[in-house]
């Protein structure tokens, strides 16, 4: 980016939990080096959570389906946050969302 360029904020979730090799694990770790410079923070989840709904209260299994982590970067667009995104040992899938200020 160049000086005086707009940064913005995105919101990268990781989404989907299989049990990681040592290999997979190193991905990650060198995933999380490369873009340390843009992460402003970044954490992973415990096994399951609760969705709160109108419907009422359920658990949430930590699976595939589940977002088991997220990253938040700053990254001029979204086109530039997908790009970054695209580098990462994903497990399932990844999403990306511009966060709002």
């Amino acid at each position: 980016m160049k000086k005086g360029d707009t940064v913005k904020n995105f919101l990268i979730m990781h989404i989907g939990f299989v049990k990681p090799t040592a290999e997979e694990m190193g991905a990650w770790n060198k995933w999380f080096e490369a873009v340390a410079e843009k992460q402003i923070d970044r954490g992973g989840f415990h096994a399951g959570g609760r969705e709160i709904s109108r419907a009422g209260t359920k658990d949430l299994p930590f699976g595939k389906d589940s977002i088991t982590g997220y990253t938040v970067i700053k990254a001029e667009n979204l086109d530039e946050a997908e790009k970054i995104a695209k580098e990462c040992p994903i497990v399932l899938s990844t999403q990306i969302y511009e966060i709002m200020k």
